[in-house]
């Protein structure tokens, strides 16, 4: 296939969408990690085109904004009125005036277009010493779209709009596809000549095939190889739609280099994800932003990741992580909630219904259950019992605990930071630490128990808990005693 680099890449980006029923410029809503003018400059960048002018005009600082960071050495073409997709390029070609080659024209609002796809267009076109090279596909349902008219003999005649079409062109199922590529001298005449009497009283790029071709100038067209690819999205539906073409085809390419994924109609990601082979993804699985998961590991069932490294070996079952590293081995689940500075290393076990944050776990350390560990380092080896908070916030600012290597922290024990805890040290079940606990040392943080005997059935007399105190032997005599002597705790 012939490679051509086009002169310059018209993106057209200016309609409101009104369809989509939001404040939201169309072209940035999102699907699969980028927005749908993010997917379109994705799919040009590695045409390299020596110009590329995005045309713009519906919410024009938005959109601008976005392609700041996207494209930085995009060209910003502003239409101040939207008068049609021909009155867009024309806008285009005058802030270009000294263009000239071969320019590829598109929507901002396809985002399921290969750069291979483009490639063939344009490679199409250098081959054919086309005047204009145009993207067809044949549509199981062509409805909306603008028809493609051909003579006798295959030739491309035209371009029918949909609402300009009789009942005969409407059974046509071949449709322009909005991609086009033109010598740009050619399009210049052509966008002069286009004139506005059709239904939407628009001056249609479409037209521009057809004066071409009255002109007898050279113009032909490549057929998409799957007509999926051309869709554009006009409403919340067709975005869904989309959607999910491109999930298949994200998961595709992944189990095709060598990712098992179990269920694929129940697991998406984006397109900025990694796998790597022999990674495990089980169904309803969620992978977005720049996550990355490593060889030998599973994720899933009923996993969200966002920009989370999973590395070799690691599994993750049932739970929500963001921004987290998850170390070789370790284990993360179910229903764990690691968030932004989560790093856990090799072999680690983040359990059930445990939420972290900024906290930096060592090898082989546990924090089995039912604990918030957040702005935190535990050590190599340490166990964290269930039911443990690392209090961290004294309602201004967020204060920072240490739990050394193989130190030990009994359930249900509060860790008032700023705090210390040695290594080796322990920390007696349900105590309330706000002093530090020296290595190797046992830090008591809780009162005396006193009971005080009889209290129900004084207090909750003919109640089914007094009726079972009387059962086993109570009686109604008040005495408080002590629980036990201030010994071991453990």
């Amino acid at each position: 296939m012939t490679d051509a680099r086009p002169a310059a890449v018209i993106v057209l980006a200016a309609g409101q969408g009104k369809r989509m029923k939001s404040a939201l410029p169309k072209v940035l809503h999102t699907m699969c990690g980028r927005t749908l003018l993010g997917h379109v400059l994705a799919a040009i960048e590695p045409l390299q085109p020596e110009r590329m002018l995005v045309v713009l005009g519906h919410e024009r600082d938005q959109v601008e904004g976005f392609i700041a960071e996207a494209a930085p050495k995009a060209e910003i073409v502003l239409q101040e009125q939207q008068r049609g997709t021909g009155h867009a390029a024309r806008v285009a070609l005058e802030a270009a005036a000294d263009l000239a080659g071969t320019v590829l024209v598109m929507h901002g609002d396809t985002p399921l277009f290969t750069t291979e796809t483009l490639q063939a267009v344009l490679a199409r076109h250098a081959e054919q010493r086309a005047d204009a090279t145009m993207l067809t596909a044949v549509m199981p349902d062509p409805t909306n779209y603008g028809r493609v008219t051909r003579d006798a003999d295959g030739h491309v005649t035209g371009i029918v709009e949909d609402r300009d079409a009789d009942d005969l062109v409407k059974q046509i199922q071949e449709i322009c596809t909005g991609v086009y590529a033109f010598d740009a001298v050619a399009l210049r005449d052509a966008l002069d000549q286009i004139a506005t009497d059709n239904a939407q009283q628009e001056e249609y790029l479409t037209d521009a095939i057809g004066l071409l071709v009255k002109e007898g100038k050279a113009v032909v067209s490549v057929v998409a190889g799957d007509w999926r690819e051309t869709l554009g999205v006009n409403d919340r539906v067709q975005l869904a739609d989309a959607r999910r073409y491109m999930r298949d085809r994200l998961v595709n390419h992944w189990m095709r280099a060598g990712v098992t994924i179990t269920d694929p109609q129940t697991t998406w990601m984006g397109v900025r994800v990694r796998l790597e082979p022999d990674v495990t993804i089980h169904q309803n699985t969620q992978l977005h932003g720049t996550t990355t998961i490593r060889s030998g590991a599973t994720v899933g069932p009923d996993c969200t990741l966002t920009n989370t490294v999973v590395e070799a070996g690691a599994t993750v079952v049932k739970s929500q992580c963001d921004g987290a590293e998850i170390g070789p081995g370790a284990t993360v689940g179910p229903y764990s909630y690691l968030r932004p500075g989560t790093r856990l290393g090799a072999r680690t076990k983040v359990g059930a219904f445990v939420e972290t944050k900024q906290a930096d776990l060592g090898e082989d350390s546990k924090v089995p259950h039912l604990t918030y560990v957040g702005d935190a380092t535990i050590g190599a080896g340490a166990n964290v019992g269930a039911g443990t908070v690392f209090v961290n916030y004294d309602g201004v600012d967020k204060h920072h605990t240490t739990v050394g290597d193989a130190a030990f922290v009994g359930s249900g024990s509060m860790l008032v930071a700023p705090r210390d805890i040695g290594a080796g040290a322990y920390v007696a079940a349900g105590s309330v630490i706000t002093e530090d606990v020296p290595p190797g040392a046992i830090g008591v943080g809780r009162s005396r128990q006193r009971n005080v005997l009889g209290w129900v059935l004084r207090r909750r007399a003919g109640t089914r808990s007094a009726q079972a105190a009387t059962a086993a032997g109570a009686d109604g005599t008040m005495e408080p005693t002590d629980a036990g002597q201030q010994g071991d705790p453990q």
